[in-house]
């Protein structure tokens, strides 16, 4: 809790004295590098993924909702559980398996070779420059990777639902806009942002205090993914129980 505590603490000097590490972390968040750079960074990931998990919430939601007679309500499923977990989720696992990984390997390996040592040797301090820099980068950077991943899962549930059952679309434009409050969305997006900077904390605490050689790096980040993985649904239960456990946004009769 104390590397934690000093990582979020040190955001405001970060912010004044490191602005050109952040903004290279922040194109490395978004875009990748080497390999990930292939398949268009995190926000191509997360693109793909959103994409199919929509595809398989249109194809079980009609074929289920339409043995009840009711498979106009596809809609709703597609804005309920996209906007209030699929894609949150979606987009955490995203975030653990590329950018999470990435940080911890790469401070695993400077952890190692004593670069971390080097640079408390010439007077600057690691936890800042490797830790918290990282943090604000991924914190900016979600927002808009987030807004490609729950429009994916839109589109995809959408083109099932029309394209391939043959809804018409005026029926499920309506329903998706009637049980689709924007207070959701924003709810939805403030889920994702929590995950983010936990994921990111939890890679880069595994990363920071590796030791065992490169050995010793792969498993810093095997644990660092598996703890991102509980840690976000851990939060997503206890965050969605506290947003709409006690009263909803939609209401389907009464």
């Amino acid at each position: 809790m104390v590397f934690y505590g000093r990582s979020l603490a040190w955001t405001g000097r970060t912010l004044r004295r490191y602005k050109k590490e952040v903004l290279r972390l922040l194109a490395e968040v978004s875009f990748g590098r080497g390999a990930l750079a292939v398949v268009g960074g995190t926000v191509g990931v997360i693109a793909f993924l959103s994409f199919f998990t929509g595809t398989e919430v249109g194809l079980q939601g009609y074929a289920a909702l339409n043995q009840l007679g009711t498979s106009n309500f596809v809609a709703f499923l597609s804005a309920y559980f996209n906007t209030r977990e699929i894609a949150p989720l979606v987009a955490g696992l995203a975030l653990s398996a590329t950018v999470g990984a990435g940080f911890t390997a790469q401070l695993g390996a400077m952890r190692i070779s004593e670069e971390t040592d080097a640079l408390e040797v010439m007077g600057v301090p690691s936890l800042p420059f490797l830790v918290t820099t990282r943090m604000i980068a991924g914190f900016v950077a979600v927002i808009p990777l987030y807004v490609v991943g729950l429009l994916s899962s839109y589109y995809a549930a959408r083109t099932i639902t029309t394209g391939y059952y043959g809804q018409s679309t005026g029926t499920y434009d309506h329903y998706f806009q009637q049980y689709l409050p924007p207070v959701d969305v924003l709810w939805s997006f403030g889920k994702v942002i929590v995950f983010a900077v936990v994921i990111i904390l939890v890679h880069c605490y595994y990363g920071y205090y590796a030791s065992g050689g490169p050995a010793g790096v792969g498993v810093a980040v095997g644990r660092g993914v598996r703890t991102s993985i509980v840690a976000i649904n851990i939060l997503d239960f206890f965050l969605s129980l506290a947003i709409w456990g006690a009263s909803t946004t939609v209401r389907i009769a009464g």
